[in-house]
């Protein structure tokens, strides 16, 4: 049967005490003057990375707790029978796609603050990027790891997303209908946020 996936559910992280995110959390800036939050100051304190002004800015991660991080995320790429014959064969003409795709993830992963704006540079201590075949192409998972004070979410999704690219880039003289998609977040550990699972459902 077929799956896919719902919304995940966030937990506690064991010994933090800490509360997900939306949870009774207060609004960056303080309330109005009535008590109650203005419309921009509910968006800040939704959204980290809009100012009460509502301007977009990089978050102050100074005061977070340095923990151990870690992300996962999956994505896949679906092409033609020909594409995925030509791959498990060896016969693509620019050579293996699936090493490419590898590389490529793990070097996007350790260049995610260069692409996306807001996010932090972060050291990362672990990267890896795995292609799986399945009926109609491949499926990819990035896991991600770091010890700092923000997470690696946009890391691992970076590279399902850039190892799904190559994959695109390497073999589109011979099918230009792939379709690399289903990007999502899988799991994320650490930080004040703590477990994060996403729930796959039956169709």
């Amino acid at each position: 049967m077929a799956r896919r996936d719902q919304p995940g559910t966030w937990s506690r992280e064991p010994g933090t005490g800490q509360t997900p995110p939306g949870k009774g959390t207060a609004a960056p800036g303080g309330t109005s003057t009535t008590g109650r939050l203005s419309r921009r100051e509910s968006v800040a304190a939704r959204l980290s990375h809009v100012g009460a002004d509502g301007k977009a800015r990089m978050v102050d991660v100074g005061d977070k707790a340095v923990t151990a991080r870690e992300a996962v995320a999956r994505g896949r790429v679906t092409m033609s029978a020909l594409a995925r014959k030509l791959i498990r064969t060896g016969a693509v003409k620019k050579g293996d796609p699936l090493q490419a795709a590898r590389l490529a993830g793990i070097l996007a992963a350790k260049r995610t603050s260069e692409l996306i704006p807001l996010c932090h540079p972060l050291m990362l201590s672990h990267i890896s990027v795995e292609l799986t075949p399945t009926r109609t192409g491949y499926e990819i998972e990035a896991r991600v790891r770091t010890t700092g004070q923000t997470g690696v979410e946009m890391e691992a999704l970076t590279a399902v997303a850039v190892a799904g690219l190559t994959i695109y880039d390497m073999l589109k003289a011979v099918d230009r209908g792939m379709v690399v998609g289903d990007i999502c977040l899988v799991e994320k550990r650490g930080g004040k946020s703590g477990v994060y699972r996403r729930v796959p459902i039956a169709d």
